[in-house]
């Protein structure tokens, strides 16, 4: 067998090799990177260039290569091709610019083998006679493959340049045999990179389709909307934390950029279902708020109650002769004591503070009062100053929703996690549904909406837990709470920790590493901001 076949042979071989490797690589630019030097590895090229041919038909520099003059632009390197010209396909006439012979092998789909570029009169070289006389360099022969993808389009160009010879190293031709193997890695090659395309294109989609939803959340309730865009950035800062720890009980946990990603995803998924949620329960700021604000009509019943005891006392006055002084101080208690009961209705509407029984029972004397509405049918009876419903939500013992409005909110764990279950994943996105789905579960079985345990919840779901709560906590744009400082979010989040409703470990990992800061310093106002007393948050276990 002569050392011809056996180069033949092994050259065959490492294309066999190349093939599996392409298919496997899923990075764009290390895809790209890995097919021009494989491509010169098997051609024994001293440089080389990949093209990518772009949507309004330019070829773009990608990659360049020169083992002799150490250069190497554009890829994985941080010597970049930005300067670099497109090549025009066509001209504005539409005819194709075939002095080029990039362009040419782009236009025609056809490889061209040049085995001297200083003697050939049918191509353009001004540019790489330049190249050539600045890097005291002689580009010399040349092999253009046009890489074609299944559907037959040319989507890059591969060009070769200086073929050495394996044994003196001198420059020489490419030969025929070795045209053919780089025209099957080509055609290999751009198979590999249409298929990547392809990919990218079916997650741009994806993520538009989350962009879509986000802006439906924004219409429908703003802040929810900029809740699902922050949430994500604290689970993955989290998650960041966890995989680099190398001390307590999650030392052993990693994760890949695949991983991250898929996180991401799910976080800005996670409260996708309250688009099913209406609106005057999502954004219920106050207790008595549906279309409009309901104090509005009591502060209206109050006015007359006032006027009602003003008109009591003229009549007293006419009726007969009484004390008058008497009877102005009985109606200016009467004011105060209408004005005291007003204020404190809209106090307990704002749903910010804990409702004792005490005060529920304040709200239910007051609601006994009687008066009649100015505008009532004709003959209409005195009726309870607030009706049933009005006192229903004025005596919620915490927060701003009714059982029923809390019943709703809570469904939209499982409005998201029906929606993203339907969906067709790929695998590295399967656990979307599980780590969106698992935030409002608790360590104790105590959650919902399917009461998991600790130990039956992924790492990444627990962390979303965290995220969300979290987030809730410090959000300036609530329209039922003030925002909180870090020291107060981190003393509620460690009862949590002590009730079982958050991870212990993800929460130390939280303090440890201090990833509240490296959150708080991105999104939260200066105002919230404060070196927290670690010593003095609930629960914290230092690492």
């Amino acid at each position: 067998m002569t050392s011809k076949t056996n180069d033949l042979l092994s050259r065959l071989k490492a294309l066999n090799n190349i093939g599996v490797a392409l298919s496997a690589e899923k990075n764009g630019t290390q895809l790209q990177e890995m097919i021009l030097k494989e491509a010169k590895k098997i051609a024994f090229a001293d440089g080389g260039t990949l093209y990518t041919r772009t949507d309004d038909n330019q070829l773009k520099f990608e990659i360049m290569l020169t083992d002799s003059l150490n250069i190497h632009r554009g890829g994985t390197s941080a010597d970049t091709v930005d300067d670099m010209p497109l090549l025009e396909m066509y001209d504005k006439d539409g005819k194709p610019n075939l002095g080029t012979v990039a362009v040419y092998a782009a236009v025609r789909g056809k490889t061209i083998n040049i085995p001297d570029a200083y003697s050939n009169t049918k191509f353009e070289f001004s540019g790489m006679r330049k190249f050539d006389k600045e890097m005291g360099y002689e580009s010399k022969s040349f092999l253009t493959v046009p890489m074609k993808d299944h559907d037959g389009d040319i989507i890059g160009v591969l060009q070769l340049i200086n073929a050495k010879n394996p044994v003196t190293g001198e420059i020489t031709v490419f030969e025929d045999f070795v045209q053919e193997l780089v025209e099957s890695l080509a055609s290999q090659a751009a198979v590999a990179l249409a298929n990547q395309r392809l990919l990218e294109k079916h997650r741009l989609l994806f993520e538009g389709f989350i962009k879509l939803i986000a802006k439906a959340l924004d219409e429908k309730s703003p802040y929810n909307g900029e809740h699902c865009r922050r949430v994500p950035e604290i689970a993955i800062m989290l998650a960041e934390a966890a995989s680099k720890i190398e001390i307590g009980p999650l030392k052993d946990f990693h994760m890949t950029e695949a991983d991250f990603y898929e996180l991401k995803v799910a976080g800005l998924l996670h409260d996708c279902g309250k688009i099913t949620t209406p609106e005057y329960v999502i954004d219920k700021a106050t207790k008595l708020q549906t279309i409009f604000d309901r104090i509005e009509l009591i502060d209206t019943r109050f006015e007359v109650l006032k006027r009602d005891a003003e008109i009591a006392l003229l009549r007293e006055q006419l009726g007969e002769k009484l004390d008058t002084q008497a009877l102005e101080t009985k109606l200016a208690e009467t004011v105060k004591t209408l004005n005291e009961e007003s204020e404190f209705l809209h106090h307990c509407n704002k749903g910010s503070e804990f409702m004792s029984d005490e005060l529920q029972k304040r709200v239910l004397a007051i609601s006994k009062r009687r008066w009649t509405s100015p505008i009532g049918q004709k003959g209409e009876k005195e009726k309870n100053f607030l009706s049933e419903n009005e006192v229903y939500n004025l005596q919620i013992s915490k927060g701003t929703l009714t059982a029923e409005e809390r019943e709703i909110i809570n469904n939209h764990i499982v409005a998201t996690i029906n929606m993203l279950e339907a969906l067709p994943y790929p695998k590295y996105l399967q656990n979307v549904p599980e780590y969106a789905g698992g935030h409002h579960e608790r360590m104790d079985g105590k959650g919902y909406p399917k009461g998991l345990k600790r130990n039956e919840m992924s790492i990444q779901a627990r962390i979303m837990g965290i995220a969300d709560v979290f987030e809730a906590l410090t959000a300036g744009n609530r329209p039922y709470k003030k925002p909180m400082s870090l020291s107060v979010a981190l003393k509620i989040l460690g009862k949590m920790k002590q009730d079982n409703h958050i991870d212990p470990d993800i929460f130390d990992v939280f303090i440890h590493q201090k990833v509240y800061m490296t959150y708080a310093k991105k999104f939260l106002v200066a105002e919230q901001i404060q070196e927290v007393d670690l010593s003095k948050v609930p629960g914290y276990n230092p690492l």
